[in-house]
């Protein structure tokens, strides 16, 4: 059956900045930056990101694309009878438990959503909305039923495919949120003390560098990128042969960092103002934001608003990580994709539920003194993101045919000439060197 496609080049841009922006940028990188330095952490993932992130985006990409097919299934034609297809089986398992942490933080949002529409918000003090984000988080039925709701959705839209589903959330979801956080920007910077905030967020501090902030920058980089789990492979299977690939990776690249730029400006500057801690954790996002919006006028529409799109944000993200399972399970036969959608779901939903209940009633569990949800994220971001993009630029540096490589990137272009061979020696040296040497680094043998 023929494969489905993206219906342009915006709708395809669109969708893999919305799978990278999600909550990398927006949930994750204000509390990992915050409990890590700051602008040296950064400083030290926009570095990483263009190093090691982009070539690696590009890659997934090149293999998507020439195969026209699911992750599994790119790498046994592009290998056939090699265990590289454990490579994409790797991505599959790895979206699955990312989801299963991930729909967590999206049942959160829908919770808080919840609150904002009620006004549970009016009147609180600062240490009110910690106590609130502590009371949430460990209320074992909201937190199950919210994070049932939140892949409800995601099967939903999934279910209806690439063009009716997918594209057609993300071109008008990414628009209003990149809006929206602007304006929020500008507010936030604003605020009496907030400069302080901004300082945190702009000039780097190496006197706190260790070894696990490059390891955690390296897996932020991959994590926000939607990159090392085959994500890429899957959303470029479904993009035409005459796009330009290295522009819309750029474009993607360009779009992550403005976003994790400006979620930095919306909530370092209000931590700071409002007497909040930098290194509050995965609750940053929740206990700084409705502080804010309590500060200004029409704060709780506006709030309700935000948090709308924030949940919109999170979908785009969650819609291209079931993806990868459903395309991999129904492998172009779209007659199957309603079921594969649903049973990826409810698997998701099941292997979510202790993450959901790690703040509550399985808080006392600790696996390498990590609780569940932390170590999922762990497992996935720092391990399973990095290593997989190690082994896709092996894949690509050694195994995939250098001709064949350079033909796939240069449909859609003029020719790539000079940037060709650049990329090329970036993604057979640089990049398997610099994760090995993260990796090394963050157990201190460097």
């Amino acid at each position: 059956m023929k494969q489905e496609q993206w219906t342009s080049k915006l709708g395809f841009i669109l969708a893999a900045a919305g799978s990278a922006i999600g909550l990398g940028a927006i949930w994750k990188f204000p509390y990992v930056a915050g409990t890590n330095g700051g602008a040296v952490f950064f400083l030290i993932f926009i570095v990483f990101t263009v190093l090691i992130g982009t070539p690696i985006l590009i890659a997934e990409f090149v293999i998507g694309r020439s195969t026209q097919k699911d992750a599994v299934s790119s790498y046994r034609q592009l290998a056939p009878g090699s265990a590289w297809q454990l490579l994409g089986y790797l991505g599959v398992v790895a979206s699955i438990i990312l989801l299963s942490f991930y729909s967590v933080v999206g049942g959160w949002i829908l919770s808080y959503l919840w609150r904002s529409i009620t006004g549970a918000f009016s009147g609180l003090s600062p240490t009110g909305y910690v106590d609130l984000f502590n009371h949430t988080i460990g209320n074992t039925t909201e937190v199950i039923i919210a994070q049932f709701i939140f892949l409800l959705i995601t099967i939903w839209v999934v279910q209806g495919g690439i063009q009716k589903g997918i594209e057609k959330a993300n071109k008008y979801l990414m628009p209003a949120l990149f809006i929206l956080f602007i304006v929020l920007a500008i507010r936030s910077i604003t605020l009496e003390g907030a400069l302080e905030g901004v300082s945190f967020l702009l000039k780097p501090d190496f006197s706190s560098v260790t070894g696990e902030t490059f390891l955690l920058a390296l897996g932020q980089s991959f994590f926000a990128l939607s990159v090392g789990i085959s994500v890429m492979v899957t959303y470029a299977s479904y993009l035409a042969k005459t796009e330009n690939m290295m522009k819309s990776a750029f474009s993607v690249v360009g779009l992550n960092i403005l976003i994790s730029l400006l979620a930095g400006l919306v909530i370092f500057p209000a931590v700071f103002a409002l007497g909040f801690e930098p290194g509050e954790g995965p609750g940053l996002v929740f206990v700084v934001l409705p502080a804010v919006f309590n500060k200004i006028a029409y704060g709780g529409l506006i709030l309700t608003i935000f948090l709308i799109l924030l949940l919109f944000a999170t979908l785009t993200s969650a819609f291209s990580i079931l993806e990868i399972v459903v395309a991999a399970s129904v492998k172009n036969e779209i007659g199957k994709r309603k079921k594969a959608t649903w049973l990826a779901g409810i698997l998701i939903f099941i292997v979510g539920v202790p993450s959901a209940l790690s703040f509550g009633s399985l808080a006392d569990i600790s696996i390498f003194n990590k609780n569940i949800f932390d170590f999922a994220d762990f497992l996935v971001s720092n391990i399973s993101l990095p290593l997989g993009a190690f082994f896709i630029s092996l894949f690509i540096g050694y195994r995939m045919p250098r001709q064949m490589v350079k033909e796939e990137l240069n449909l859609g272009t003029n020719g790539l000439g000079t940037l060709f061979d650049i990329w090329y020696f970036t993604i057979r040296y640089i990049v398997p060197v610099g994760i090995i040497f993260v990796f090394l680094n963050s157990i201190g043998i460097f």
